[in-house]
């Protein structure tokens, strides 16, 4: 199997720099994970573009899959409560 590349945008950065260490490395490793399964079981479809969510206990991954590509971008990364607004 090829591994997609991961990306991030900018504005991600900033967000995880909000998220408790404990938590950070659990998204990050989960954030690896999509490099091979970037539709792994628990990914969520939001559109009927290639956006996905992704949850990882009570924080949101939202990510762009592009297979023509193999690449995922990660556009956003937050609590439950605040990645929706």
């Amino acid at each position: 199997m090829v591994a997609y590349e991961i990306f991030f945008r900018e504005s991600v950065w900033k967000e995880l720099k909000r998220v408790p260490q404990a938590d950070l490395e659990k998204i990050l490793s989960r954030i690896e994970q999509l490099g091979n399964h970037p539709r792994a079981i628990g990914c969520e479809k939001l559109t009927d573009q290639e956006w996905y969510r992704v949850r990882q206990k009570n924080y949101r991954i939202v990510c762009s899959v592009q297979d023509d590509e193999l690449t995922v971008w990660v556009t956003k990364v937050g609590h439950r409560k605040d990645v929706y607004r």
